[in-house]
C-alpha cells in the first residue's frame, strides 16, 4: 500500500510538472504580449517594463524562474494589478468554492431524485431532459438562463451582486453533472436492484422504501461518488465559461481575465 502511495504521488507531481510545462509555452505562444495595448508608452518603458518583469528573457530561462517561485510558495504577481498571484487566488477560491459546492449538492439531490422515479411518466421526461442537457455546452446553457430568467421573466436581474443571482451560476453548473449523475444513478439502481441480496431483502419481507434507501442506494451510489469525486474538483477551481458569462467573480473568471489581457503568471 505504501509503495503504491509514494508511486500516485510521484505521478501526480509529474503530472502537474508536465502540465505547467505545455501551459506556459501555450500561453507564451498567443500572439501579442502583456504590454502591447499601452501604446501610450515609449519603447523604452516597455522595455523597462519587460525587463522589470523577466520577459525580456528566453522562454526556458522564464520557465526555470517562474518553478523556482513556485518550489518556494511564489506564483509572481499580476502584470497588469502588480498583486501576489497568492492574494488573487486567496480571494477568488473561496467565491468559486462557494459555487462548486453548491452546483454539486444540486446535482447529487436532484439526479437522486430523478433516479428513483424510473418506470414512470416522469423518468421519460427526466431521460428526454438530461439527454439534452448533455449534449448542450456550458456556454449554450448559461446564456439560455439569462435569456429567459433576466429577459424573458425578469425574476432575477442579471449581473446582480444580491443572493439570487447565485441561482442561475448554480443552476448552469449543476445541470450537465445533474444529467451524467440521473443516467448513471439509474443504471447503477437497476443493476443493484436485479442482485440477489435485494431478492433475499424482499424475501424476508422489507419495505421497498428499507430496500431502497438501506440496499440498493448504498451500493448504487458507489460509481457515482467516485464520478462527483472527480468532477467536483473541476468545480472547485472555477468554471472558466459559467464564471464568465454571469460575470462571477471567481477563479474561471480570472483565468479568463488573464488570458484575454496577457497576463501569464495568473
Amino acid at each position: 500500500m505504501g509503495k503504491y502511495i509514494v508511486k500516485r504521488v510521484i505521478l501526480a507531481i509529474f503530472t502537474i510538472f508536465i502540465i505547467s510545462l505545455i501551459t506556459f509555452f501555450a500561453m507564451n505562444a498567443i500572439p501579442g504580449g502583456p504590454f502591447n495595448s499601452e501604446k501610450a508608452k515609449s519603447p523604452a518603458v516597455m522595455k523597462e517594463l519587460e525587463a522589470r518583469y523577466g520577459l525580456d528573457q528566453p522562454l526556458i530561462v522564464q520557465y526555470k524562474n517562474y518553478m523556482a517561485g513556485v518550489l518556494h510558495g511564489d506564483f509572481g504577481v499580476s502584470l497588469k494589478t502588480d498583486r501576489p498571484i497568492s492574494d488573487i487566488i486567496g480571494e477568488s477560491f473561496p467565491i468559486s468554492a462557494k459555487l462548486g459546492l453548491l452546483a454539486a449538492l444540486t446535482a447529487i439531490v436532484l439526479g437522486s431524485i430523478a433516479a428513483l422515479m424510473r418506470n414512470r411518466w416522469p423518468d421519460r421526461v427526466i431521460v428526454f431532459f438530461v439527454t439534452l442537457i448533455t449534449s448542450m455546452p456550458s456556454f449554450v446553457i448559461a446564456t439560455l438562463l439569462l435569456y429567459f430568467f433576466c429577459i424573458k421573466l425578469g425574476v432575477v436581474q442579471a449581473f446582480s451582486s444580491g443572493s439570487n443571482m447565485v441561482l442561475l451560476p448554480v443552476l448552469s453548473l449543476s445541470l450537465s453533472p445533474m444529467a451524467y449523475i440521473t443516467r448513471l444513478t439509474k443504471t447503477s439502481m437497476l443493476d443493484a436492484l436485479g442482485q440477489d441480496y435485494i431478492r433475499t431483502a424482499k424475501a424476508k419481507g422489507l419495505s421497498n422504501r428499507a430496500i431502497i434507501i438501506k440496499h440498493a442506494l448504498k451500493n448504487a451510489l458507489i460509481p457515482v461518488v467516485t464520478y462527483i469525486g472527480v468532477d467536483f474538483g473541476g468545480m472547485l477551481s472555477g468554471a472558466i465559461l459559467t464564471e464568465t458569462v454571469f460575470n462571477w467573480p471567481g477563479i474561471g473568471f480570472e483565468v479568463y481575465r488573464a488570458i484575454s489581457m496577457r497576463d501569464w503568471p495568473i
